[in-house]
Order: C-alpha cells, then structure tokens, then sequence
C-alpha cells in the first residue's frame, strides 16, 4: 500500500524527521486560505498522486503570490498528470499540498529500500537529489552510496559514518545532523512495516540543516494489521479498480500489457507462466494468482477481471493442483463459463491433485472455446497460437 506525500511527512513528524509546514487542500478556495495560514510570501503547489517524477509532469510549481497559488491550484486540481510512473494514461489529480518556500542550498537523495538480494534494508543516498534515482545509477551509479543494515544489530553509528562520508560532508555539526535524521528514517521504516521510503530531494538549508522536501512511503500490505493507523491512510481512488475487485475475491491480480489473460495459482508458478509465454512469443495481459482456495465463484471472478480488459484474445489457465485440487478448478470453469460471457479461446493446463478427473471433467463438458494442454509449454503455446487466430 502507499501514500501521498502529505501523509508520509505526518509519519515523519511522528518521529522527529524534519519537513516543511504544509496544509493538504482539495479546492482552489482551500488551496489559497492554506496559503495565507502558513504566511509568508512564497509556496509550493503540489499535485497528490501515488508517483514519482511529478515535477517533471507539471505536478510541482512554485508561487510567489496568493494570486498564483489560486492560478497554479485551479491548472493543477483536476489535471491528468502523466508521469515515468503513471503510465501514458496519467493519474487525475484530486489534492494538492501547499507548501511553505524552503531555502535550499543543495540537495541530496535519501531512502530505505528492501534489498532482497542482501535479505535486509539498505540505505541508499546520493549527492544527486531532485533527479530520478534510475537515471543516477545508469549514468553515473558511482554516486550513490549503498549501506545495508542488518535488523538483528539496527541502525549503528558506522552505518552513519558510511552515510557521511560516502555524501562527502565534512563538516561535524552537518554530520551529526545526517545521521541522526537517517537513523529517524530507518526508526520508521521498521517500525511501520514499510517496504520503501524514498526522500528526493532531501536539502540541505542555507543554516546546515537537513530537511525532507518530499517523501514516498511504500507498507507491507500483509503487515497492515498492525498499523491501522497506516491503513486508515489508504485512498483507493489512487488504486487500480480491478486490482482492488480481485482483492475482495481474494485474487492477487495486476493488470499488464499484453493480449493473453492468465490465471494461474501460486505467485511463483504465475511468474513462469508469465516467461514461458514471452518465450513462446506471446504477451501476458496481466498477473492471476487464484491462490490456494479458488472456487467457482473465485475462477469466475477472474474471468470476469481478465476479460474486462479488450485487448485479451485468449485466456490461459495453469493450475497445479496441490492445496486446490485440480478438479475443483475444473469445475469452477465450467461454472464460470455459465456465469461470464467467456468469448475467448481458454487454454487450460492442469496437473497434480485429481488431474484425471478434471480433464474428464472438462472433455465431458464438450465446450468448443476450452482447450486442453498437456503441459505449460504445450500450453503457452498454444495460448500464443489462440490469441493470432492460428488455433
């Protein structure tokens, strides 16, 4: 789960990192009296949306007046905003954050990242802040710092002067500032459950110190239970509705690109499913993992969610059967076939528990747009053929 900029600086505050007075506004009338409360002559308008590379859109601009503020709000409030992030079809913007000015003297890169290679956080920073952190490490990756932090022994004062020294500040008073506020970020990454928090940029003022002008945050989902204070956090007009359809059925569903529909249980047999059918030349329209309890009315559902995209011409089934039994999924199928308009070829794959018995299932059923596959080459093939129209 994540959440707008003006929520993670309320979690920030909640640990002492260090950020801008900001007021969240929802109109341009709210926008301007914002202004006015937090005073003095210059803000910054900010498009609230769940992704990075908002400056770069249009998202983030700078007022001199309150003539301004209420100008910038109105061309900002109601905008489709197209990020690197957002995709080509942007994210329509529905809050906007005011700002007080900053003094800015430098800025730098700062995050807490899972580093699943490493198995724990990693501290990553960079002398280049207000750039996107991927066009750093291809360029220039030399310049970002990479400091892992092992959960058993938390946040230890080597880990700081690895920090400093790897940004080149020398100067001990400056120093002792960065480390206490890295130490604060990764205070609330553990504790939170977060899976990510990215500050870009964070600055350094005229004065030394150092001050969050953004922040991303980024939860464990599984660990929200913990955290209803985070939960509460949520938007879900920012959410993908079919994403958060399938969650109700209890499906982990993400849409993509391409034009084969799969459904498929577990997430690691999901991502193979996924290979093989860019192997076969073909192009999987989303990620379906039914998990281990589908039903009938689970696989119709998914069927229903794979098919609300156009540009899908067949669906691929591939079910190994070992907590849910292969005849099940079968069944659910049928069931599905009868509830959803399923008017693509479904190619299905399945193997384990009561194998035999669902393709019984499915052979006695006698649908024309079913066809049965051997094994997930078979199947991803002839998945590839369905969606040309050569099957």
């Amino acid at each position: 789960m994540n959440i707008h900029e003006y929520q993670a600086k309320q979690v920030f505050a909640e640990y002492g990192v260090p950020t801008p007075r900001g007021i969240i506004a929802e109109s341009v009338e709210q926008a301007v009296e914002n202004a006015k409360e937090l005073g003095g002559n210059i803000w910054v308008v900010k498009a609230q949306i769940h992704a990075g590379g908002r400056g770069l859109g249009g998202g983030v601009k700078l007022a001199k007046s309150l003539d301004e503020v209420k100008t910038l709000a109105d061309e900002i409030l109601g905008m489709t905003l197209v990020t690197h992030q957002t995709g080509p079809e942007g994210k329509l913007v529905q809050k906007v954050y005011i700002e007080e000015g900053a003094d800015i003297k430098d800025e730098l890169y700062l995050s807490v990242v899972l580093d699943r290679a490493a198995e724990m956080p990693i501290i990553m920073a960079s002398t280049e802040g207000g750039m996107d952190i991927e066009t750093v490490a291809e360029k220039t990756p030399e310049k970002i710092v990479k400091i892992p932090v092992d959960p058993a022994f938390g946040f230890q004062a080597y880990h700081g002067r690895a920090l400093v020294f790897g940004l080149g500040i020398t100067d001990k008073a400056e120093q002792k500032k960065m480390i206490n506020f890295a130490k604060k970020l990764y205070d609330v990454y553990m504790d939170k459950d977060a899976e990510m928090i990215e500050i870009n940029p964070l600055i350094k003022t005229g004065s030394g110190d150092f001050i969050a002008l953004d922040g991303k945050m980024g939860f464990d989902d599984s660990a929200l239970g913990r955290h209803p204070d985070i939960e509460a956090m949520r938007d879900i007009s920012e959410e993908d509705p079919d994403e958060r359809e399938a969650s109700q059925y209890g499906l982990s569903y993400i849409a993509l690109d391409g034009e084969i529909g799969c459904m498929v249980n577990g997430a690691g047999l999901a991502m193979g499913t996924m290979d093989t059918i860019n192997y076969m030349g073909g192009t999987p329209a989303n990620f379906l993992d039914v998990g281990g309890t589908a039903n009938a009315e689970t696989v119709a559902k998914g069927f229903e969610i794979i098919l609300k995209n156009p540009n899908v011409k067949a669906i691929f089934v591939n079910i190994f059967g070992g907590i849910v039994r292969c005849d099940r999924i079968a069944n659910g199928i049928l069931e599905a076939t009868k509830l959803v308009d399923v008017n693509v070829p479904v190619i299905v794959r399945l193997d384990g528990t009561n194998a035999p018995e669902a393709a019984d299932i499915l052979k006695n059923a006698n649908i024309d747009n079913v066809i049965a596959a051997t094994d997930l080459g078979d199947g991803a093939s002839k998945a590839v053929a369905a969606a040309k129209g050569e099957l």
